[in-house]
């Protein structure tokens, strides 16, 4: 079966690149997001969350960092907390034939909220 044909044919290859980054992401969230963490498995969990998700299409890498200055706020006196995405900064890196793209989410500041959004977009 032609899966880009059947399913995909009614949108460009740009259009299919960034939605798949953006499922990804999302499943990502709403997956990880309330997973316990601390300083001594945040690694382990950043690594699990990139090999998950390089398992779904066009996903070319995935780069997961839980940033510690946030982990560090949250935890509690039992020496973990909860992933919460003011923790994320992730990026998605995904090819369809030759559009390229970065999806991304991080805390900004400036609106007190993980934001997810396309970073980058290149076509070859």
């Amino acid at each position: 079966m032609d899966i880009d044909k059947k399913y995909f044919s009614n949108i460009t290859k740009r259009e299919r690149a960034i939605f798949e980054g953006a499922i990804s992401m999302g499943a990502l969230f709403h997956q990880f997001v309330g997973t316990p963490v601390n300083k001594n498995t945040k690694k382990g969990l950043e690594k699990s969350m990139e090999d998950s998700l390089r398992l779904q299409p066009a996903i070319e890498d995935v780069d997961v960092k839980i940033r510690f200055d946030k982990l560090e706020e949250s935890m509690t006196e039992f020496d973990y907390t909860s992933l919460n995405g003011d923790m994320l900064d992730v990026k998605i890196y995904t090819k369809v034939d030759n559009v390229k793209t970065t999806i991304r989410i991080e805390f900004v500041e400036e609106l007190n909220y993980p934001l997810m959004y396309v970073e980058n977009i290149t076509e070859d």
